[in-house]
């Protein structure tokens, strides 16, 4: 009984501090980025299956919405990781500091657009095309 309950003060103890850890966390700008990044390829790569392969199929089994896969692949991926690469570059005392908080929100303003704009933007390019050929 005594470990039942001395377990149970610890697991609290334990819980009391990851809460603590939490709200004392430092700004990390690499760890943002990188969040943004792996949440903007979600994005990218959801509205990109769902959105733009349904409005590029056709009939004539076009070829049309495969290179638009080739397109994130060989595009974006490589895109998103260059903009990660900048920031894990920080130091631990560079990546807390808040002053690169105007330079974050631009950049993760880019990002977002492109996420959301590009699949938008290659649907209407790639029917485009389509309609010239």
């Amino acid at each position: 009984m005594d470990k039942a309950v001395n377990g149970t003060l610890s697991h609290g103890r334990q819980a009391e501090g990851r809460g603590a850890a939490r709200t004392a966390r430092k700004l990390d700008w690499r760890r943002k980025v990188s969040d943004h990044v792996a949440f903007g390829l979600l994005v990218y790569t959801g509205m990109h299956i769902f959105w733009t392969m349904t409005q590029l199929k056709s009939d004539g089994g076009s070829i049309m919405p495969y290179f638009a896969l080739i397109v994130l692949v060989a595009a974006i991926i490589p895109a998103c990781r260059w903009m990660e690469d900048r920031w894990n570059v920080l130091s631990d005392a560079e990546a807390a500091d808040p002053a690169l908080r105007p330079v974050f929100t631009r950049e993760m303003a880019l990002l977002w657009i492109a996420a959301v704009g590009l699949p938008v933007a290659l649907t209407y390019a790639f029917k485009g095309m389509a309609a010239l050929f």
